[in-house]
């Protein structure tokens, strides 16, 4: 039997659709050093969310795990095509209000994310593909292994550099004070956060 390949064609075409639209938008097609690294391991490095992967790559494939989880919760006799459109709706439109300015200012209160200049359209390109990933991995995996994977990406990056989707999320709607003092410290990888100069 033939594989069923509309799947990849959609995720190709909703990735042209994304790419288009933050170039147009004025979004660095790659990181603007000029250099292409399949990964950045320094949370506070320029290069993070401007290459291949950084430390919140997993966040996005927990996106995919969720989005899965949730619309098969909800609507169990979806078909897959449909389910998959949806989640990747939802994170392009995720991906291009990311990188607005308005969206952009807020994450730059964050004291991991001081000088975030959105994405490079390679990294936002990427989170997507990492947000499919993750939607199929909750599609052929047991849902117990999915939800370890996810609690366990949640701890390790909490671990490593202080921030993950959980902390993520809360910074962005409500930020914290006291996360933020906790995650200036920088995690076992992380780099601390110098202090800001006194105005």
């Amino acid at each position: 039997m033939q594989a069923d390949s509309r799947p990849l064609l959609l995720i190709a075409f909703a990735i042209a659709v994304q790419a288009s639209l933050l170039a147009w938008v004025g979004q660095p097609l790659i990181c603007t050093c000029g250099v292409v690294r399949l990964w950045v391991g320094d949370v506070m490095s320029a290069e993070t969310s401007q290459q291949i992967t950084d430390w919140y790559t997993p966040s996005h494939i927990i996106h995919g795990i969720l989005f899965y989880a949730v619309l098969r919760l909800v609507f169990p006799r979806l078909p897959l095509l449909l389910a998959l459109a949806i989640a990747l709706g939802t994170e392009i439109t995720w991906e291009l209000a990311e990188n607005s300015p308005k969206v952009i200012a807020r994450y730059r209160q964050q004291a991991l994310a001081q000088g975030y200049s959105g994405d490079s359209v390679l990294n936002s390109v990427c989170d997507t593909l990492s947000m499919s990933l993750g939607f199929f991995m909750a599609r052929a995996l047991p849902a117990r292994w999915t939800l370890a994977f996810a609690v366990c990406a949640e701890i390790f990056t909490a671990v490593m550099v202080r921030d993950n989707l959980t902390l993520n999320v809360v910074q962005l709607l409500h930020p914290s004070p006291a996360i933020s003092a906790w995650q200036a410290q920088g995690g076992v990888l992380g780099t601390a956060v110098p202090a800001r100069p006194a105005p």
